[in-house]
């Protein structure tokens, strides 16, 4: 009888919560792991003319028409990017995911377009970086703007089972802190080696006689770099964030020490 216990105990114990990721995601290997298995990208074969209109995009992208289109896009899309990899416990109004969207895509395209003019006598390398910072101010501004609701009423506070004991205004504010950063991060090597490497070619005239291997190539390097980075940067930081009880706003910490005298950590999901 005893045998049978410690096998059922056991089998317990291996039994795989699907809902939990697989590797241990206290420590930075576990959660790289953890990132490395759940993106996927997907591999794009594009015929002669999509080529020829990636190379379109890529000529005319100085422009102040495409500066205006491209941020716009690519703002919509992290627009909806924030709104869907938030926390998970707060609400966002139309109201407010509107206002983050117009911000976010007015910071941006001022942004780039401030910066063009500004950097039109500079060298291509320098040019060549515009986007990057571009798309690191609007990440400052869209993030926090599409987390409003958690920066005014706090994000959710849990105990280590799970339980709800109240929101903080303070932890929300340093899980928006961390998405900020590691989104920023996870664009850099794309956005900073891409230029890099191709003005590295242009200045030898490596691809004088392979103009048609621009876009493929840039294309190739933005794909192999966000394929790592965006997992890698994802686990940075812990996605179930612990936050001493002392450090909580004095209220929060009150209310929570009231109803769980013993508790002394909590935690809070980061969000994406």
């Amino acid at each position: 009888m005893s045998n049978n216990k410690d096998v059922s105990a056991f089998a317990d114990e291996r039994k795989i919560d699907i809902e939990k990721p697989y590797w241990d995601q206290s420590t930075y290997k576990g959660r790289a792991l953890h990132f490395l298995t759940v993106t996927n990208p997907l591999n794009l074969f594009l015929s002669a003319k999509e080529l020829e209109h990636a190379r379109d995009i890529v000529t005319k992208y100085r422009t102040t028409a495409h500066v205006v289109i491209w941020q716009w896009i690519n703002q919509s899309f992290n627009a909806i990017v924030n709104y869907t990899n938030r926390s998970g416990s707060s609400p966002i109004p139309m109201n407010t995911i509107l206002q983050s969207y117009a911000i976010a895509s007015g910071g941006a395209v001022m942004t780039a377009l401030g910066l063009n003019r500004l950097l039109r006598n500079a060298p291509p390398l320098v040019g060549r970086l515009v986007p990057f910072a571009a798309v690191a101010a609007a990440n400052c501004v869209n993030i926090p703007f599409m987390r409003m609701p958690e920066l005014q009423n706090g994000i959710e506070l849990q105990t280590e089972e799970g339980t709800k004991v109240g929101s903080s205004r303070r932890a929300a504010s340093k899980a928006i802190a961390a998405v900020t950063l590691s989104r920023i991060l996870m664009s850099a090597p794309s956005m900073i080696l891409s230029p890099i490497l191709m003005n590295f070619m242009d200045r030898r005239q490596m691809l004088r006689n392979a103009k048609w291997a621009v876009v493929p190539i840039q294309v190739l390097i933005c794909g192999v770099c966000l394929t790592f980075a965006t997992p890698l940067c994802c686990a940075l930081f812990v996605q179930r964030v612990p936050i001493s009880v002392d450090d909580l706003e004095p209220d929060v910490r009150d209310q929570v020490l009231f109803a769980n005298p013993n508790l002394r950590t909590v935690y809070y999901n980061k969000g994406l």
